[in-house]
C-alpha cells in the first residue's frame, strides 16, 4: 500500500542512518545468525527459526530472478534527485522475505538515485511506531527519504493491496498459522512481484520534494 505524506521534521539524524545496515550487511546478518540456528528479534522458538530458514531461501531465488517491469525502470530514469530508502524488517518476516529482495532490485536499477538501508523493527520501535499499519507493527515498511533533508517523501508496505486483503480476511477467519502462511506465500509465487512493482511505480511517480 502506498502512502505520500510528507513529515515537516527529518525522520532520522545522519547519525543514526549511517548506523543502519547496508543490504550486504543486513544478508550477513541472518546468515550469521542462522548459522546459529538463531533469527533477528527476540521470538528464538524453532517455528520462528523455521520460518526465518525459509525466508533466506525465499531471498537467495528472488535476488537471482527478480525482472523490473519497464514502467518501473521509466520511472526510475525520470528521478531527478536522489531518495534513501529506509527499509524496516525482520528476518522471520515472511512478507519482507517476498518484498526486500524487490526493493533492492529496484535501487540497483536506479543508477545510484536510490540508496537503501535496513533496520530492525525490534530495535527500532521508536520509528515502527510512526509507521503502523491499522495499528499493527506489521513489516516491511519503506520509508523513503530525501537524501538531503532525510525528510519523508513517502512511505509503502507493508505488502500490496490485494496480499493486504487477503491477509485481513484471513486474520478474519482465524485461519491457523500455518493454513495463514501457505496461502499468503503461494499468492506472493503466483503474482511474481509484479502487484510489489506495481505499486513502486506510483510510489516513484509521487514521491515528495523537500
Amino acid at each position: 500500500m502506498t502512502e505520500t505524506q510528507a513529515t515537516a521534521a527529518p525522520v532520522l539524524s545522519a547519525e543514526r542512518l549511517n548506523q543502519s545496515y547496508s543490504y550486504a550487511a543486513y544478508r550477513q546478518l541472518l546468515d550469521e545468525l542462522m548459522a546459529e540456528n538463531r533469527t533477528t528479534g527476540p521470538n528464538q522458538s524453532e517455528q520462528i527459526i523455521q520460518y526465518a530458514r525459509l525466508n533466506l531461501k525465499r531471498m537467495q531465488r528472488l535476488d537471482k530472478t527478480v525482472e523490473l517491469l519497464p514502467e518501473l525502470q521509466r520511472a526510475l530514469d525520470q528521478l531527478d534527485r536522489g531518495y534513501e530508502w529506509l527499509i524496516i524488517t525482520e528476518g522471520w518476516c515472511g512478507d519482507a522475505a517476498q518484498i526486500v529482495p524487490v526493493l533492492e532490485a529496484v535501487a540497483r536499477a536506479s543508477q545510484g538515485k536510490i540508496s537503501t538501508r535496513y533496520v530492525l523493527r525490534d530495535e527500532n520501535l521508536d520509528l515502527m511506531d510512526r509507521y503502523l499499519t491499522n495499528g499493527g507493527r506489521s513489516i516491511p515498511k519503506l520509508v523513503a527519504l530525501c537524501t538531503d533533508t532525510l525528510k519523508e517523501a513517502g512511505t509503502w508496505g507493508p505488502r500490496p493491496a490485494p496480499a493486504q486483503e487477503l491477509f485481513n480476511r484471513l486474520k478474519a477467519e482465524g485461519v491457523s498459522y500455518e493454513d495463514f502462511a501457505t496461502q499468503l506465500h503461494t499468492w506472493y509465487a503466483q503474482d511474481r512481484t509484479l502487484s510489489t512493482q506495481h505499486e513502486l511505480v506510483t510510489l516513484l511517480h509521487n514521491l515528495k520534494k523537500f
